[in-house]
């Protein structure tokens, strides 16, 4: 490892434990004991039971009664009936009547064993869960142990911080910055390619960053804002006359996207059978950025790993360092045969209008956020970044880094990250992917 790591710093992310609470109502768990029995005395003479046309009021006495229902309202926190008073009924009647009461108005107070408790309502019960009414009459939540656990989500946030100072410095001919990996996938029922014709085809995953991030201890979150590209030609161009066409095949796609699209898997076929398509294989891991210079627009990147490059690496166009000059296709324009997708890309009307009737123009972030986009990646000479980090005029001023200062500063972040973490398996910790379910970091045909 170089040794600018020579600063690494300690890992202090830790993950938070969810926080636990208890359902509410779980104090007032089901319980045997039966209603107990009426003890106030004013209601000790109540009437006897009588017949229906004995009970039916006259209307003297229904407006009577009106106004002893409202002045009992009136009264803070006494409910009309309470549980074990008959208010001279029969048992079924009462019954019948504490039954409709429980079922549909849970929200009065009650008394039980002398002491008034306020019912929960069944939607303010864990959280939101269906309740149910035990044997007693009490609402019993359907979970009565604990709400759910929030199951733990890595979050943008992990390993990168923003930060104002840093947003002043990074100069605006940084179109964009980020995390940047490599990846390859053999050939139909070859799993471990032995040289550049066994591959398939190669990949670009683009992990943009904000403007003024700093990258501290930990795997890169899921911001949902990941890129693939996909390139036919399986190499990347080596010098100018090098000219590559690459698209993109997932815009704005999770962690989890990325694991299904270079994930193995297998498929029938009427004459050959089961055939076997291998997962995509790691081959570097480092750091980006998009920049411009005016006229034209560069994607320079900084590989962390592996920490030396061997032959596969080599053999596919990796460096060190490198940079690409990058022109969008305009998609109302047909292109040669051979590398015309069934479908374009989605593009808005503005940005149609941008092309100003061009076949092509400088890449901007903003395109890369649409499937089926077309772009040509340009091999640069032999210094690759010199181009890629001009410093461009606006940025001409004491308090701005160039582009070339503040990739090295990024690049050194992420050398002491991954020292921190799992070194050459930091791209599986990153992704989120399976060291059983995907080959490692292919250094050696």
């Amino acid at each position: 490892m170089a040794g600018t790591r020579s600063s690494a710093r300690q890992a202090q992310k830790s993950s938070p434990n969810s926080s636990q609470s208890t359902a509410a109502g779980s104090k007032r768990k089901g319980e045997s004991t039966p209603a107990p029995k009426a003890k106030r005395g004013r209601k000790s003479n109540e009437k006897q039971q009588k017949t229906l046309e004995e009970t039916m009021p006259d209307r003297d006495e229904e407006e009577a009664l009106k106004d002893v229902e409202m002045s009992e309202d009136a009264k803070p926190e006494m409910p009309s009936e309470k549980i074990g008073e008959t208010n001279g009924k029969t048992k079924g009647e009462d019954a019948a009547e504490q039954k409709v009461e429980e079922s549909t108005d849970r929200g009065e107070s009650k008394e039980v064993e002398g002491e008034q408790v306020q019912e929960p309502k069944p939607e303010a019960i864990n959280n939101g869960d269906v309740s149910k009414m035990d044997g007693t009459g009490k609402i019993e939540p359907e979970n009565p142990t604990t709400a759910p656990e929030e199951k733990p989500s890595l979050t943008a946030e992990d390993a990168v911080e923003e930060s104002s100072q840093r947003e002043k410095s990074t100069p605006s001919s940084i179109l964009e910055k980020g995390i940047i990996y490599f990846f390859f996938r053999g050939r139909v029922g070859i799993d471990e390619p032995s040289e550049v014709n066994d591959i398939a085809r190669s990949y670009i995953v683009l992990r943009p960053l904000p403007h003024g991030a700093k990258l501290a201890d930990g795997p890169i979150g899921d911001a949902g804002t990941n890129r693939v590209l996909a390139l036919p030609k399986k190499v990347l161009p080596a010098s100018p006359n090098d000219r590559f066409m690459v698209f993109v095949e997932k815009a704005n796609c999770s962690m989890e996207d990325i694991k299904t699209t270079f994930a193995s898997s297998d498929y029938a076929t009427k004459t050959a059978g089961t055939r076997h398509t291998p997962a995509a294989a790691p081959i570097g891991e480092g750091i980006y950025a998009i920049t411009t210079t005016g006229r034209e627009s560069h994607l320079a990147y900084m590989l962390t790993i592996p920490s030396e490059l061997s032959e596969v690496q080599s053999d596919v166009g990796l460096r060190e360092r490198g940079s690409f000059v990058t022109s969008v296709k305009n998609p109302q324009y047909a292109g040669p045969a051979n590398t015309n997708l069934p479908q374009g890309p989605d593009f808005p009307q503005e940005i149609l209008d941008e092309f100003r009737s061009l076949r092509w123009m400088p890449l901007q972030p903003k395109l890369l956020n649409y499937e089926n986009a077309q772009f040509l990646l340009i091999g640069s000479g032999t210094d690759p970044l010199k181009k890629a980090t001009a410093l461009a005029e606006e940025d001409d001023n004491k308090d701005t880094d160039t582009p070339l200062e503040e990739m090295e500063k990024l690049e050194h972040e992420d050398e002491i990250r991954v020292e921190h973490l799992k070194g050459d398996d930091t791209v599986f910790e990153d992704l989120g992917l399976s060291q059983k379910e995907y080959p490692k970091l292919q250094t050696t045909w």
